[in-house]
């Protein structure tokens, strides 16, 4: 195992360099113009003069690959730039955002993991029965709804017709301080919604899995052995049908952080993945720049962990 995380370190490093390079070849081939964005309605009043001192502060009048020569430097060095949005250093705004996303993103995927197998595991055992249809009916339909729009019902449900729940941001709007309970009733509705949005697959992926386990030789020894169903189901067919499952895991992750961006943009959650959004409405190349990195090693995280619980759970599997 120790061979396979140094493995994949030796080759997240190629990987983030080539995604640093795509993200300077996408920002030379922009249309929008960094520096207009950040003048806003100014731009048609601000002197050609100060336009071109911007671009050189920025060293925007630089060949491309001097700027990615110089920004890839000062990453190197914990130097991360100023976000020209937030007008504070990138690292401030990374820092002071990243624990709320973890907080989020954390809670929905135990949500998630916990859901699917249960739910799973109840659609398999009363296979083509009234609940099987229903769960599996239901988890098609949930795939084909969008994320902002699942988030936008529930919005409208338990906040502005139950007002069960809060409709979005961290705390109350007249709170001033951040209360651990007021957190958590903000929580409800932006966890909920990402872990509900990303279990379809994982869902069907676990019926399907335990149907088949259920179908094995070995199951059908510990039936005719008198176990009950109970722990035929729970201790022999779902423990064979978690392996597949961490696989697809893996191959979750990178929606799953697309699924942050669109929760958090919709809740006003006050995270990196909104934080996202507003980088690139307003062309904030710096932060965007870092926010994309984030999100590589997310992805490469993700997918490493995925394997190392593959490894753990059948330790005949290779890990080359």
């Amino acid at each position: 195992m120790l061979r396979l995380v140094l493995w994949r370190l030796a080759f997240a490093v190629p990987v983030l360099i080539m995604v640093t390079i795509g993200m300077f070849a996408l920002a030379s081939a922009s249309p929008f113009d960094p520096v207009r964005q950040y003048l806003g309605d100014r731009a048609m009043t601000t002197s050609p003069e100060v336009v071109a001192q911007i671009r050189a502060n920025w060293a925007l009048d630089r060949p491309l690959m001097e700027q990615y020569a110089a920004w890839l430097g000062n990453l190197v060095q914990g130097d991360l730039g100023e976000s020209r949005s937030f007008h504070r250093p990138v690292l401030d705004v990374v820092t002071e955002r990243l624990p709320w996303t973890l907080l989020a993103t954390g809670s929905a995927i135990v949500l998630m993991l916990a859901g699917s197998l249960i739910v799973g595991t109840l659609a398999a055992w009363r296979q083509g029965g009234a609940l099987d249809r229903v769960i599996t009916g239901a988890a098609f339909a949930n795939e084909s709804a969008p994320v902002f729009w699942l988030a936008l019902l529930v919005v409208y449900v338990f906040s502005v017709k139950l007002g069960w729940l809060p409709a979005g941001g961290l705390t109350d709007a007249a709170s001033t301080t951040v209360d651990p309970l007021d957190v958590a009733r903000h929580m409800v509705l932006p966890v909920t919604v990402l872990a509900v949005s990303q279990s379809s697959w994982l869902v069907l992926y676990v019926r399907e899995s335990v149907i088949g386990t259920l179908r094995e030789d070995f199951v059908t020894g510990a039936r005719a052995r008198g176990l009950r169903e109970r722990t035929v189901l729970i201790r022999h067919a779902l423990r064979s049908a978690l392996l597949a499952f961490l696989t697809l895991l893996g191959a979750r992750i990178p929606e799953l952080v697309t699924g942050a961006i669109l929760v958090e943009t919709v809740f006003s959650w006050p995270g990196v993945a909104s934080t996202s959004v507003q980088a690139a409405l307003a062309v904030d190349f710096p932060l965007l720049a870092v926010l994309t990195l984030l999100g590589t090693v997310a992805v490469l995280t993700g997918n490493l962990v995925a394997d190392l619980a593959y490894r753990l759970a059948d330790p005949r599997v290779a890990t080359s």
